[in-house]
């Protein structure tokens, strides 16, 4: 694993859909420019008030949820190296067996069938 790139944070663009700006939540029709200085603060206020409560929300809890989700995919990985790939193999090689046992079933019961249907019909030629 290498380092964390601290400037581009979601290399991945998994959070794409969260990229929201203040024309993405407010806007106001044309003609209604007489609030300019209105307009002007709210950009303002929108952009710090949404940048400090998402700095507030991460340093409060931030490092408690990342734990909790290390925990779940430690759990994930766990599960799946200890437990699913073991019952996978263990069907795997039972499953085997069976296919084995059911190929020996059908070619005992099915092939002496098959080869007297064959025999009666190679009686049938085009004359």
């Amino acid at each position: 694993m290498g380092e964390i790139d601290l400037v581009n944070r979601d290399p991945n663009n998994i959070n794409d859909h969260l990229k929201v700006c203040f024309e993405d939540v407010l806007a106001e029709p044309e003609g209604t420019h007489s609030m300019d200085c209105v307009w002007s603060n709210s950009y303002k206020c929108f952009n710090c008030c949404k940048s400090l409560c998402y700095t507030i929300m991460t340093l409060c809890c931030g490092i408690c949820i990342a734990a909790e989700w290390g925990c779940e995919f430690a759990y994930i990985a766990f599960t799946h190296i200890w437990y699913i790939t073991p019952c996978f193999k263990v069907l795997e090689l039972n499953c085997g067996c069976l296919q084995k046992l059911y190929g020996m079933c059908i070619h005992c019961c099915m092939d002496p069938c098959c080869e007297a249907c064959g025999l009666l019909f190679s009686a049938f030629k085009k004359g």
